[in-house]
């Protein structure tokens, strides 16, 4: 049987919605496949996301797994993807390798980290009360964050500006409030949330600038084990984490991916615990040379307030993705980004006011989620 024939076979049991895009699939498939010592028919689905990206695995014929991003142009460009990859690597992080890549046509081969998600480790590690395995998962995230802020050039990536905070705060009303919750505001109600857009954006751009993931969360960290199985930490250079999903790093706020990691979208942690974590993150920081506050307050107040924004971000990406891209189940997560948010926000006096506006949203969301 011929490589084409083998790759069709394979690729028919993935949809596609485009009969061209299959076709050009496969013709690629059979050259990655050639040149890689590929198993077309191993084929087989291995994730998606929230974006228009497909993730499959596929296997060699060396006992090895590889995978396949299919990421369709022009709703995705992969060149991003690769070249924050190898920013990764030459801060000395695990991320995947790319061995082939077709830019104009969004297929890329990539190294396989494994199926074990930080996230799901962690999420056992919860519910068993195992505190310490949880801790070093959470500390092995903490100290990579701290290597790809000191050692990574973020001079080349585009500069989390202005305009971009405000354009992701523009979300919260659009999607979240307008289409959601079908909620209209008051004029001084828009007059608040500009005041409280006005405070956010300024507090994230008077902090020093480093290469950020965006997205620094256990759902896209992997759990990397050596050949006997333990967790790769203790070698001279260690594997754990994997690193996933950085094709939108920025140049930005040095505390947004800590605010992302400590507050995620599908798992949560008693605030003592997020402190504990943030200190951690602060003394490493601070050793390896990084321009943080000298006064831990100050710095656990811009760490929620990015925390904040990122939070009103989110609550208007997951209505969009609901009401936009037919994806609603990242909608059964709403409750936990507005407990986020109106926790910041009731407790610092310049966004008091803005809590106020945030507790009947909550209660419509809460009633919401009963039926």
């Amino acid at each position: 049987m011929s490589n084409t024939s083998s790759s069709i076979a394979s690729s028919s049991t993935i949809p596609w919605a485009d009969p061209a895009r299959e076709r050009a699939f496969n013709t690629w498939l059979d050259s990655a496949s050639a040149a890689h010592g590929l198993l077309p028919t191993s084929l087989r689905s291995a994730s998606s996301d929230a974006s228009f990206r497909r993730y499959f695995r596929i296997d060699s014929g060396r006992h090895a797994s590889f995978i396949v991003m299919d990421a369709p142009p022009p709703a995705e460009d992969v060149r991003p993807f690769i070249q924050v990859a190898a920013m990764l690597h030459g801060a000395g992080l695990n991320a995947p390798q790319v061995l082939a890549h077709d830019d104009a046509q969004g297929f890329l081969l990539l190294t396989d980290l494994g199926s074990e998600l930080c996230l799901d480790t962690l999420l056992d590690a919860q519910a068993r009360g195992d505190a310490a395995a949880a801790d070093a998962l959470m500390r092995d995230a903490i100290g990579a964050l701290v290597q790809w802020q000191r050692r990574a050039d973020a001079s080349a990536l585009p500069a989390y500006d202005d305009a971009l905070l405000r354009r992701e705060l523009a979300l919260f009303p659009d999607w979240c409030l307008t289409r959601e919750l079908r909620v209209t505001w008051s004029a001084a109600d828009t007059t608040q949330w500009a005041a409280t857009c006005d405070l956010l954006v300024h507090s994230a751009l008077a902090q020093p600038t480093v290469a950020v993931h965006r997205d620094f969360m256990p759902r896209n960290l992997m759990v990397c084990r050596d050949a006997s199985g333990a967790i790769d930490r203790n070698g001279p250079q260690p594997r754990n984490p994997g690193i996933l999903d950085f094709q939108d790093a920025v140049r930005g706020p040095i505390t947004y991916d800590l605010a992302c990691l400590l507050r995620d979208a599908f798992i949560s942690w008693d605030e003592e615990q997020e402190i504990d974590w943030a200190v951690r993150y602060w003394q490493a920081a601070r050793r390896a040379g990084l321009p943080l506050p000298d006064d831990f307050g100050e710095f656990w107040r811009q760490v929620e307030w990015m925390g904040l924004q990122r939070h009103l971000k989110v609550l208007g990406i997951f209505c969009r993705l609901k009401h936009r891209d037919a994806k609603p189940k990242y909608t059964e997560d709403l409750e936990r980004f507005f407990n986020y948010a109106h926790k910041v926000a009731s407790r610092y006096n310049a966004l008091r006011p803005f809590a106020r506006m945030l507790e009947p949203l909550m209660g419509a969301t809460r009633v919401e989620g009963f039926y």
